[in-house]
């Protein structure tokens, strides 16, 4: 079975490449984010004239998340468990699309689209770390309710765990950027101290190999680019992973999302 994980930075604007895309990569299970639709204007005919059933989360030009499956897709949840809600300047709190959980072939999929954070004294980054810290007390709760559970978070960290997952350390620290900050790091290693394994690195691991490149300062052409999309797999689930690939052949061409989808394969 083969499953990934792609912010696709709008599905409609991009339903043609994700529809190639598809076609091309044979997958069985994809976790989608940022599809920056509402349920009346998701593409569903996309997924259903492919053989995938979709299951969307979506409210209005922000955020979203998805997952398509062609090989089942029960128990759809829309949101985690306490999930934190985000109140601008003190506004009433409001839940936004960024979670949704399925099971696919036997495994527990989350399409996770985590808070950016936008700044290191913005008040979106303790709504970040809040929302991480809840997400990783549910996951060790399913792990210790059953630890041969096969769970994959999946999707946009928007953290950078090690100073080589950014094209330049040195300018994120020079210009207080996101993404490398401490209590990121920390809260994004705090799952796999709950046992959680990134189950892509292992087969990706060489220098300055990436998930996402802005769209600025033409940070693709010179590789400047950060891994932030992950798989996070269960120990149960990670004991199946025999291959993983980032695609970064997607990132090139007209109307190419800024991020590129991550692969698993699993036995």
């Amino acid at each position: 079975m083969k499953i990934a994980t792609w912010n696709v930075n709008s599905l409609r604007a991009r339903a043609d490449r994700v529809e190639d895309w598809l076609r091309r990569s044979d997958v069985d299970v994809l976790a989608i984010q940022e599809t920056k639709c509402k349920d009346e204007n998701f593409p569903w005919e996309l997924f259903e004239n492919n053989d995938y059933e979709v299951a969307h989360f979506g409210f209005s030009q922000w955020n979203g998340v998805a997952i398509a499956s062609r090989v089942g897709l029960d128990d759809v949840e829309r949101t985690f468990v306490d999930q934190p809600a985000f109140g601008k300047g003190g506004k009433d709190p409001v839940q936004e699309a960024r979670a949704i959980g399925a099971t696919c072939g036997g495994v527990r999929i989350w399409s996770l689209y985590v808070p950016n954070g936008r700044a290191l004294d913005d008040e979106h980054m303790p709504y970040k770390l809040s929302w991480l810290d809840t997400l990783n007390r549910q996951a060790a709760g399913w792990l210790g309710q059953n630890p041969e559970a096969q769970v994959a978070l999946m999707g946009d960290f928007n953290i950078a765990p090690r100073d080589e997952d950014v094209w330049d350390i040195d300018f994120f620290h020079e210009n207080n950027l996101t993404h490398v900050s401490a209590p990121e790091r920390a809260v994004f290693e705090a799952f796999l101290e709950t046992g959680f394994v990134d189950v892509v690195r292992p087969h990706t691991d060489t220098p300055k190999t990436y998930t996402y490149w802005d769209y600025t300062q033409l940070r693709f052409p010179k590789n400047e680019g950060m891994r932030i999309d992950f798989t996070l797999a269960s120990p149960a689930l990670a004991a199946r992973v025999v291959d993983a690939q980032i695609d970064r052949e997607e990132r090139k061409g007209k109307g190419a999302s800024d991020h590129v989808p991550v692969i698993v394969e699993l036995d």
